[in-house]
């Protein structure tokens, strides 16, 4: 049984990705920051339907305290599946954006990638085999009104996925990441009204978390081995 480690474990897509990578065998540590309740629930909710969770609360932009988390993680084994999920939104029009807006987007997506992924890497080399993926966002391929500090952050990890896939291909170990559109949560309800989605996405309809879920096991899985250094869309088709 592999060991997987899912930040932001909590979310609604935090969520699928742990229940998908525990449904493929998996032991998945859910983590959150301050929604540590729904970790707990989110784990006791897998273990009660035959899989194996449990929850890890640290703040992914707290460099110590992550270093402390993932040391005490890793104590007995790697963790060989890392699922860099974390980040937030605080829109405004650049002209608008307040220094803290922009300097805590970039802080939990690409600090927090930094912070939980390098203490993970060495014992990973030396199981030989790793996977890694990030979830960034269609806003980082295509740009969005008002996101310029997420579409940064998230085309941040573009580059650095890349990157490392270099790193580490001979190791046994890949590096991918997945960028979604529009998908089902209550703050796309709010943000696209129905007629827009049909304006936007050839497919006219959101994705689900379960479908991201779904491309994300299959990037951590075996089947996946040559797949490395690749940003994924998935996003109803579009451009």
């Amino acid at each position: 049984m592999r060991r997987a480690l899912v930040t932001g474990g909590s979310g609604a897509l935090g969520a699928a990705i742990c229940r998908k990578l525990a449904e493929d065998g998996h032991h998945v540590h859910v983590h959150a920051h301050r929604a540590a309740a729904r970790a707990d629930a989110l784990a006791a909710e897998i273990n009660a339907s035959g899989g194996s969770a449990d929850a890890v609360a640290f703040d992914v932009t707290d460099a110590e305290a992550a270093a402390a988390a993932l040391e005490a993680l890793t104590r007995s084994d790697a963790v060989q599946i890392l699922v860099n999920n974390a980040g937030i939104h605080d829109d405004a029009v650049m002209a608008g954006m307040s220094r803290a807006q922009w300097s805590r987007v970039i802080d939990v997506s690409l600090n927090g990638f930094f912070h939980v992924t390098q203490p993970l890497l060495l014992p990973m080399i030396r199981t030989r085999w790793g996977r890694i993926v990030n979830i960034s966002s269609a806003s980082a391929l295509m740009g969005n009104r008002g996101q310029v500090n997420y579409a940064a952050a998230k085309a941040g990890l573009h580059g650095a996925t890349r990157a490392l896939a270099l790193e580490l291909a001979s190791r046994g170990i890949t590096v991918n990441t997945v960028a979604p559109g529009i998908i089902a949560s209550p703050m796309a309800e709010s943000a696209f009204p129905p007629g827009m989605i049909e304006q936007l996405v050839p497919m006219k309809r959101v994705g689900t978390p379960e479908e991201v879920a779904a491309l994300v096991a299959f990037l951590a899985s075996d089947a996946a081995g040559y797949i490395s250094g690749q940003v994924i869309s998935i996003n109803g088709g579009m451009a």
